[in-house]
């Protein structure tokens, strides 16, 4: 299983690595919402948690679906515009000018992740044209909660108005505590920037892909970039760059951006954030009981929010008795969770009982 990154005829000069704060703005948000997945930051959690304004607070908990469960294409507007050559802005204020850039129909495709699963990897019509998507939309987010649906709606009605309440809520976590926090995290990461394009240009693509994380390989013959992730899927540069985009709070995620029409992104750990999480022939060949690749990847969904049996359904393409089969396994093992919110039962993988088996998996289940 991994993800794959075409780059036939793409030159070394167009690949690019480049620090974002809006992307660690995002990892920030993410670290935040679910300080769980980053055990080692609950220093940084707590100092930020600690002195942020209760009105602010408030407005995170509201909106904490937005970053909890996903790395959402928002937060790198850059991969979207015209040319597929576009860098991450230098400052925060640059880049949400480039998330302006954005039409109305690539915005409610990138921001619809935060709330269902709808494709991303083929040209489709958005649920601002197509009455049928935009239905499946809010059947879908109306699964995951009232918030989330009340959201959507929101967002199929008046995308504009959305984006400017992102802009201002993003403003405003820049003013409490961003800031400082990227004041301190730059250098860092503009040092492991200037390391790996060094590394680029005196040893070649494959050493500055190796040196990302032990996920990211490239097979020179096929010329492709394989990131070893317990998912699959694919993308292309084209006639386009592709852009590395190195963060400090992001460990142990590797983030892949590989939708339609959008510039391929590999976010990763910066150098000395965090070991080098295992391979997933190495979690395989350890974790027995979790060895069908149904239910790996089915861990992988689970780990980041609660889902139906019916989105899991649609998301690995099964029917739903097949998934409802696999569920029984993870719940028999003790490793899911189920809670029922109105119509709906929702299952969540239990990280409490996987930390038990071992930090490896949960490392890959989150990368």
């Amino acid at each position: 299983m991994s993800v794959t990154i075409d780059i036939t005829g793409l030159p070394v000069e167009r690949v690019r690595v480049v620090p974002s704060p809006l992307a660690e703005l995002g990892m920030a948000l993410h670290v935040l919402g679910d300080p769980g997945h980053h055990p080692g930051l609950q220093g940084w959690v707590t100092a930020v948690s600690s002195r942020l304004d209760p009105c602010l607070a408030d407005r995170l908990c509201e909106a904490d679906f937005l970053w909890r469960t996903t790395f959402s294409d928002v937060f790198s507007p850059f991969a979207a515009l015209p040319g597929g050559r576009e860098l991450p802005g230098a400052t925060l204020g640059e880049e949400l000018d480039q998330l302006d850039k954005l039409t109305d129909e690539q915005f409610v495709s990138a921001a619809l992740e935060f709330t269902c699963q709808l494709r991303y990897d083929s040209q489709e019509s958005v649920p601002l044209t197509d009455p049928e998507l935009r239905r499946r939309a809010l059947e879908l987010a109306a699964a995951r909660g009232t918030v989330q649906e009340r959201f959507t709606r929101r967002l199929l009605e008046d995308p504009p108005a959305v984006r400017a309440w992102f802009r201002e809520l993003m403003l405003a976590c820049d003013e409490a505590f961003f800031a400082d926090t990227w004041a301190r995290l730059q250098p860092q990461l503009a040092a492991d920037a200037r390391h790996k394009t060094d590394l680029l240009r005196r040893k070649g693509l494959a050493e500055a892909l190796a040196s990302l994380s032990g996920a990211v390989s490239l097979d020179e013959e096929a010329a492709l970039i394989r990131i070893d992730k317990l998912m699959t899927g694919q993308a292309a540069t084209g006639d386009g760059a592709l852009v590395l985009v190195p963060t400090s709070l992001g460990w142990p995620h590797v983030h892949v951006l590989r939708r339609y029409g959008w510039q391929p992104t590999i976010t990763y750990p910066a150098s000395g954030s965090r070991p080098q999480a295992p391979s997933v022939e190495q979690l395989t060949r350890r974790m027995e009981a979790l060895a069908h690749p149904v239910r790996m990847r089915m861990c992988r969904h689970l780990a980041r929010a609660p889902h139906t049996t019916g989105e899991l359904a649609d998301a690995h393409g099964m029917s739903a008795p097949e998934i409802s089969r696999h569920l029984a396994v993870l719940k028999k093992a003790g490793l899911i969770t189920d809670c029922r919110r109105g119509r709906y039962v929702q299952h969540q993988l239990d990280l409490a009982a996987v930390a038990r088996l071992g930090s490896d998996f949960i490392e890959g289940v989150l990368r």
